[in-house]
């Protein structure tokens, strides 16, 4: 069937590609809890003319093997709209396939080429972008901590986009800026006592550590650092740390450090309440981070499907470019310029429980999706 054959429009085909196995499978299942609670919402309303049937596929956190099953996903499956990859290097693979095949693409990574130097017409993201978050980051650790900033981060191009973005800002920020130092690690490390005592050896001149890392990777880096007592030698500031995933594998390594904030069930903005409670009936669990990525991904395109009265995949993202949405953020769009969504960040501090041991993240300052997102000549993304 071809993408653009419109009959039998009361169904719409998804491909929901995520890491099931390997280091992010936490995430990839979380966020696939929240595709699944906008799907069935969907099915279930009135409000829409069409239902969604979809398929998983598991990418195993590798760019060939996403690139293979988005294949399977579109060529073999007819899917129209595929969702989905956590890590930054599978989902820029899946940025090249949407394109190539004219299919629309809601991805779950950060890295900021995504909708940057990579971005194409065909891809919609609503995942809080690397330099979304490293906006208040910066200010925030420049405001409070200072700048002179010494790194670790993961090798990869997650960890080397929070690097490139942290570093502009806090270059635009300060004309005294200077990286002290930086370590890197593979994805998946699991031994991290040689970084973090090169990290130890240079805290005296630095006035903060930024880790560009996420998932089990960052909550074993952040645990060892907790049993060295790096955090009584310098701060420590990270993009992830607030996530529940991370804060539950760090234990009270999470405790005294700084985290970049994309969500918590907590706010108080849109109709964030609504999703939290639909959210907790069915899982039994809060929402976390990647839970309203994969729930919005979903709604907004299936609101980009109705508004265009297609699922011809070029008419659904000539529609969903600009548009308005309400969402858990209150209303948001995909902006024209980049097709990144303008969401609201904040720094935290992941401090001690009252109970458990679950560190709880107390909020610091805010930016809007207007202040927290790069002025469009500055993307690298030409449409």
């Amino acid at each position: 069937m071809e993408n653009g054959d419109d009959e039998d429009f009361d169904t719409v085909q998804f491909g929901v590609l995520e890491p099931f196995t390997g280091e992010f499978s936490d995430l990839a299942e979380e966020r696939h809890q929240g595709t699944e609670l906008a799907i069935e919402q969907i099915n279930e309303s009135d409000e829409y003319d069409f239902t969604i049937e979809y398929d998983d596929y598991d990418t195993q956190l590798d760019p060939a093997t996403a690139s293979q099953r988005a294949e399977q996903a579109v060529q073999s499956d007819g899917a129209q709209f595929i969702t989905g990859c956590i890590s930054s290097s599978a989902a820029l693979a899946i940025n090249d396939f949407a394109l190539e095949n004219e299919v629309v693409y809601t991805p779950g990574a950060a890295d900021t080429s995504i909708t940057g130097a990579n971005c194409n017409e065909y891809v919609f993201r609503f995942e809080t972008s690397t330099a979304q978050i490293a906006e208040v980051m910066a200010q925030w650790t420049a405001d409070e901590l200072g700048d002179q900033i010494v790194y670790h981060i993961a090798d990869y191009a997650y960890g080397e986009s929070v690097l490139n973005e942290v570093e502009t800002r806090m270059e635009s920020i300060s004309d005294d800026y200077e990286q002290v130092g930086i370590t890197r690690s593979d994805p998946g490390s699991t031994d991290f006592e040689a970084f973090i005592s090169q990290i130890a050896d240079v805290s005296d001149e630095a006035d903060a550590l930024v880790v560009g890392m996420t998932g089990a990777d960052l909550g074993i880096f952040l645990s060892q650092a907790g049993a060295r007592g790096l955090q009584d030698e310098i701060p420590i500031v990270t993009t992830t740390g607030s996530f529940r995933a991370v804060r539950a594998g760090a234990g009270d390594g999470a405790y005294n450090t700084y985290s970049g904030v994309r969500y918590l069930p907590e706010i108080e903005t849109g109709d964030n309440q609504e999703f939290v409670e639909a959210y907790e009936a069915e899982y039994e669990d809060p929402p976390d981070n990647f839970s309203r990525v994969g729930y919005e991904s979903i709604r907004m395109v299936a609101n980009g499907i109705r508004e265009a009265g297609s699922r011809n995949p070029s008419t659904v993202a000539e529609t969903l470019s600009g548009m308005e949405h309400d969402t858990i953020f209150g209303p948001n769009e995909f902006r024209e310029c980049d097709q990144q969504a303008m969401n609201p960040v904040w720094m935290g501090e992941c401090v001690e429980p009252d109970s458990g041991e679950l560190a709880d993240v107390e909020l610091l300052e805010e930016l809007s999706g207007e202040e927290a997102a790069p002025d469009c000549e500055d993307t690298g993304c030409e449409l």
